[in-house]
């Protein structure tokens, strides 16, 4: 039989051992805290990192769209983005604007007449141009909008309301356009050519017009009545290049 005083040490023991369980298990959910905290930490630091990288610099807007700019324009609540990824547009093969006019057989008129630029607040008035499409005249005006009634930068799957892509090109906007019959295939080489470039650029259908493209800028107009793949999308970019930034109220892009 034990004697007492090995019985309290055999008790001491006992109690020593719970002891130094109770501090691993304590040190273990300590350690599980430490990493669960790491991972949501690393969580919440990504999302603000790919908040703040969506919604800058890359010509994306705060309506969630990197197709469409809104930092400098308006986008109305009716018109649809574009949210097509486009096809890898070729490798210029003439960068000349009057040469690849030329080659592709579209009709470039610079220099037109400025027809106008004075503000009015009814955004539906209809205004008589002397170009199709325009190229310049009194458009559009709310100072309650950022870009005071100015188009948003972007590719719309509708047409926007003349009087806003007026203002815009008066910002110095560019404005790529194709029939709306124009094959889809064709119409993603367009939007091919906007996501490759997109800073101060609009894109959209026009069916009005009598081209199959066109690109406008303030009193420039390029207009090619038949799409002939590589050749246009050489002519779209040299006008864009040629004219972008040039409206006679530029506004940064």
């Amino acid at each position: 039989m034990a004697s007492r005083k090995q019985e309290k040490e055999r008790l001491r023991q006992e109690r020593l051992e719970a002891e130094r369980r109770s501090s691993a298990e304590a040190r273990k959910r300590l350690l599980l805290g430490y990493v669960v905290a790491g991972i949501l930490g690393v969580a919440v630091v990504g999302g603000a990192l790919f908040a703040i990288a969506s919604g800058g610099g890359g010509g994306g807007g705060d309506d969630g769209s990197d197709n469409v700019n809104t930092e400098f324009g308006f986008l109305p609540e009716d018109l649809p983005v574009d949210e097509r990824e486009g096809t890898q547009p070729p490798t210029v093969v003439n960068g000349d604007l009057t040469g690849a006019a030329n080659e592709a057989d579209c009709n470039l008129q610079t220099d037109l007449p400025d027809e106008g630029n004075t503000h009015f607040t009814d955004e539906g008035r209809k205004i008589e141009r002397e170009t199709n499409p325009a190229t310049s005249g009194d458009h559009f005006f709310s100072p309650d909008e950022v870009g005071t009634g100015a188009l948003a930068d972007g590719a719309f799957l509708e047409t926007p309301p003349e009087n806003r892509v007026v203002h815009s090109l008066e910002h110095g906007r560019i404005a790529i356009q194709y029939s709306p019959d124009l094959p889809e295939e064709d119409q993603l080489a367009l939007k091919g050519v906007f996501d490759a470039d997109r800073p101060g650029v609009d894109l959209f259908p026009n069916a009005e017009m009598p081209y199959e493209v066109a690109a406008t800028a303030w009193t420039n107009l390029v207009g090619c009545k038949t799409y002939a793949g590589a050749p246009t999308l050489d002519v779209i970019r040299a006008f864009r290049d040629s004219f972008r930034g040039q409206g006679p109220e530029p506004v940064v892009f």
